[in-house]
């Protein structure tokens, strides 16, 4: 008789479900499939996760727990940040395909895990406050309005690589040039000024001129 290993089957319904989802959505994963692929009984899958919907929330949070584990959250040099999560979405880019489908099924109400995931975004702009501090980031702009703005700069295009392609001719994700254009962007959008701004307020003007 063979021994049951919960860990290892769990691993393999996480393994189906995130290619299930990240395929079909929410509403069009079905559970059988899941099952089938994962070679576990669905009743198992229901005893474990609960329902579909918070089947795909545990999905979605272990991949977001998988890319700050893969991507440092702290952020120490912009070139190696923008690097680790260009790096990362292209290997594993079914994690922005949940992203999608949560945006389009779920809005912005009832997100699954919504408490457990907003900490950890929490975490990150606090990690970033820091690195405005250390100087490593302008500090002109709030740092979670700068940590969104990166994150698109870095998850859009890897999300619509098609749109890439067409205006690229290439795959942005594997377009060496199209990485260098993006850590160059980052940094004259997250970088600390290479100057001190002018004070306009305290800069002398000449009296105007007058005529006899």
């Amino acid at each position: 008789m063979a021994v049951r290993d919960p860990e290892a089957t769990k691993a393999r319904i996480f393994a189906a479900a995130t290619a299930e989802f990240a395929a079909y959505g929410i509403a069009g994963a079905r559970i059988d499939r899941i099952a089938q692929a994962a070679q576990a009984n669905k009743q198992l899958i229901y005893a474990y996760f609960g329902d579909k919907a918070e089947l795909f929330g545990h999905v979605l949070d272990q991949k977001l727990v998988e890319v700050a584990e893969s991507v440092s959250m702290e952020i120490e040099n912009i070139d190696d940040w923008i690097e680790g999560h260009i790096d990362y979405h292209t290997e594993h880019p079914e994690l922005l395909r949940l992203l999608m489908w949560e945006a389009l099924e779920f809005g912005d109400t009832g997100l699954p895990r919504q408490t457990q995931r907003t900490e950890r975004y929490q975490e990150k702009v606090t990690n970033f406050g820091k690195a405005q501090e250390g100087g490593v980031l302008r500090g002109d702009v709030q740092p979670g309005h700068l940590l969104l703005m990166m994150l698109g700069l870095v998850n859009w295009p890897m999300a619509t690589r098609q749109i890439g392609g067409m205006i690229l001719g290439e795959d942005p994700r594997t377009s060496p040039d199209f990485r260098e254009a993006v850590k160059k962007c980052a940094r004259s959008l997250a970088g600390p000024p290479t100057h001190p701004p002018t004070d306009l307020s305290s800069t002398p003007h000449p009296p105007p001129e007058t005529t006899v």
